[in-house]
């Protein structure tokens, strides 16, 4: 073989090599590969000249791989794939060192989990830029996947199966009532909740009527003297005694030392999820991120 570092096999001549091997004709592998038959005649040629081998016999039939060029072609194989996965992993690498992640998220997803998971992937790829966006409710966020606006968004499972999905935690629906409280029982009842006054989010709102829905299935009604829009209002409401609520516990947080938390005499519990669209391409830095979020 000659040593003419000119002159060495190229990748270009190992594909044209396997092509042939597959066609069986010169001809074949010219309209696979897209090129003129007299380039992968001179490809084949140069590569035997090279290496000093007959690779094909030539002939009316066709050109088939002589005992040495059935040996090379293997090799030729296997090099192709290592030269797959090593642009491969440059690919990977260059997908994390810039681009952006656009995360779309509700408020309380937005202020509890976020922040640490939004630290926790800078701190591994710090250029790569992530951009939150805040909505009012899940299905805000879902618009978002499905317009193109956001990679990444929060909702609640299970979805639609246009969106891949990972369930991120459990979200219990909680009762807090004000300091001055006394559990008439040994646990919370129904009636220790109709028989107070409750300082409700709208129902109108998304989170509230799986909430409504349960308890009105159940029998109950809630004597609701209030609707204030902000959870965090609802939350200091209470501490000041001014009435009782039931609030996603992540929407609750920071839920003040003397406000008294119980769960519902019949538990609820929301499923938060993290989604991609299912049928996207998405770039190596949102597989990375959601690596940061799944549990």
């Amino acid at each position: 073989m000659k040593d003419n570092p000119q002159n060495q096999m190229k990748l270009s001549q190992l594909r044209i090599l396997v092509a042939v091997a597959d066609q069986d004709t010169f001809s074949e592998a010219a309209l696979h590969l897209e090129m003129s038959q007299s380039a992968v005649s001179h490809s084949i040629s140069a590569l035997e000249e090279h290496l000093g081998v007959v690779l094909f016999w030539r002939g009316r039939h066709g050109a088939k791989l002589t005992p040495v060029g059935e040996r090379i072609v293997d090799h030729a194989r296997m090099m192709l794939q290592h030269a797959e996965a090593i642009a491969q992993e440059a690919d990977l690498t260059r997908g994390l060192k810039g681009g952006q992640v656009r995360v779309a998220s509700f408020r309380s997803i937005a202020i509890h989990l976020l922040p640490d998971a939004i630290a926790q992937f800078s701190q591994r790829y710090p250029e790569i830029v992530v951009n939150l966006s805040e909505h009012d409710n899940y299905r805000q966020v879902e618009k978002a996947l499905r317009e193109g606006r956001a990679d990444i968004g929060f909702t609640i499972l299970p979805t639609d199966n246009d969106l891949q999905t990972w369930q991120i935690l459990d979200n219990e629906y909680v009762a807090l009532f004000p300091p001055s409280f006394k559990l008439p029982g040994q646990q919370l009842t129904w009636a220790d909740l109709a028989n107070h006054s409750m300082i409700m989010p709208p129902a109108d709102r998304i989170m509230m009527r799986d909430v409504y829905d349960h308890i009105q299935s159940l029998g109950h009604k809630l004597n609701v003297i209030s609707e204030v829009e902000t959870d965090t209002t609802i939350v200091n409401l209470v501490a000041q005694g001014l009435g009782a609520t039931v609030l996603p516990r992540l929407a609750a947080e920071p839920i003040p030392p003397q406000v008294q938390v119980f769960s519902l005499p019949v538990p609820l519990t929301r499923v938060i999820g993290v989604a991609v669209l299912a049928d996207a391409l998405h770039t190596p830095a949102i597989y990375a991120f959601l690596d940061v979020l799944k549990p």
